[in-house]
């Protein structure tokens, strides 16, 4: 196997696979990126058995063939030589690999390509397209209220599926951690009708949301019950689901909840900011205090002292006081994009909704907690 590539395109391309490979592997094999080379074309692939990653780029192949190299060390080499330069590689199908780049010159062992695990077959079910924007939109919105507790496994991850609102059929994407939810809905594609509900895992989703950072283009999204794979720009991601049933999220969502109240949302994110300094470190608790036209948030810690700030806001009703964990509050703030936040309130000791004012797509609910 022989070609020729330029260093930017490789190092971009081997970024995106090697951000795959697990640093602490038993399995040789999965240390390693296959590279495959074709007429004109060089495929990069890597794997940890339940993400899969396929990125084919152009190159000057003057010998087709393939092998495997050591992923994270192929992409340090190649991120640590100069700027605009040509990288050749040369494979005897031995064992090594050279790489060559001006007066540099590396040996890397190789491992069987036929040891390599093959991930990214099979038949999906269900297929249909998104557009990058809309991804970004649904994963950044959702991905902050994913459980890290390793423990409730089925709520590690984003759960995908199409839901109907007000007789709309939309795909809604929805991730809790048992204290927030974030819950955020586009349009069906109408090729997705019928699509199963699946849990997509949290490394996947962070690996998708990297690799779709500058794509402009629709996303083909393929499914099964057990695999889900997006197809874009010469990349294919593929993942394993999460085997498991995500709750009845809706029985979580208040019906009931008669007070509102309005505010400008960077306004009341700077103050929840500005008082949170004061909150005790592990709680990061801030109360709410809600009167006619007036909010006050306070925050008090035995070893810091006290911190208030008033705001003016939209509400009318009964006074009450309620508190959050400050960090909670200000991931969900940062995902509203317009100007106004609305706050919709029961009591001190119930779970309240939080979304924005001009958009209905999204909507976040959150635990209260004691201060």
């Amino acid at each position: 196997m022989k070609f020729t590539i330029e260093r930017a395109a490789l190092l971009k391309s081997l970024g995106h696979v090697q951000s795959v490979v697990e640093r602490r592997n038993t399995i040789p094999i999965l240390s390693n990126v296959r590279i495959e080379a074709g007429e004109g074309v060089l495929s990069l692939n890597a794997t940890d058995m339940d993400l899969d990653i396929i990125e084919q780029i152009a190159a000057d192949v003057g010998q087709p063939g393939a092998t495997t190299a050591p992923a994270l060390t192929l992409y340090e080499i190649v991120r640590k030589l100069p700027d605009g330069s040509q990288v050749e590689f040369d494979s005897d199908g031995e064992g090594q690999l050279t790489l060559k780049s001006g007066r540099s010159r590396f040996t890397l062992t190789c491992l069987p390509t036929d040891d390599f695990p093959v991930m990214s077959g099979g038949e999906m079910g269900h297929a249909f397209a998104l557009p990058a924007a809309e991804i970004r939109g649904l994963v950044d919105r959702t991905r902050f209220a994913i459980s890290t507790e390793e423990t409730r496994y089925y709520l590690n991850g984003i759960y995908l599926h199409a839901a109907e609102r007000d007789g709309t059929k939309v795909l809604r994407a929805v991730a809790t951690d048992g204290h927030r939810l974030a819950s955020v809905e586009g349009p069906l594609p109408a090729s997705a009708e019928g699509m199963p509900g699946v849990i997509v895992p949290r490394k996947a989703v962070g690996e998708l949301r990297k690799l779709i950072e500058d794509t402009v283009e629709e996303v083909a999204v393929e499914l099964s019950e057990t695999k889900i794979r997006f197809s874009f720009d010469g990349v294919t991601l593929t993942s394993k689901l999460i085997d498991g049933t995500f709750p009845d999220y809706e029985r979580v969502i208040p019906a009931g909840n008669d007070k509102e109240m309005v505010v400008n949302c960077k306004i009341f994110a700077d103050a929840v900011d500005r008082v949170s300094a004061i909150s005790a470190e592990k709680s990061r608790a801030i109360k709410l205090a809600l009167s006619d036209g007036m909010l006050v948030l306070s925050a008090s810690s035995p070893e810091s002292g006290t911190a208030t700030e008033e705001l003016e806001v939209d509400y009318h009703g009964d006074s009450m006081e309620i508190g959050f964990n400050s960090r909670y509050l200000l991931d969900i703030t940062h995902q509203i994009e317009g100007d106004s936040a609305r706050f919709t309130l029961a009591d001190s000791a119930s779970p309240t909704i939080l979304s924005e004012t001009d958009d209905t797509s999204a909507l976040y609910v959150l635990m209260p907690m004691r201060v």
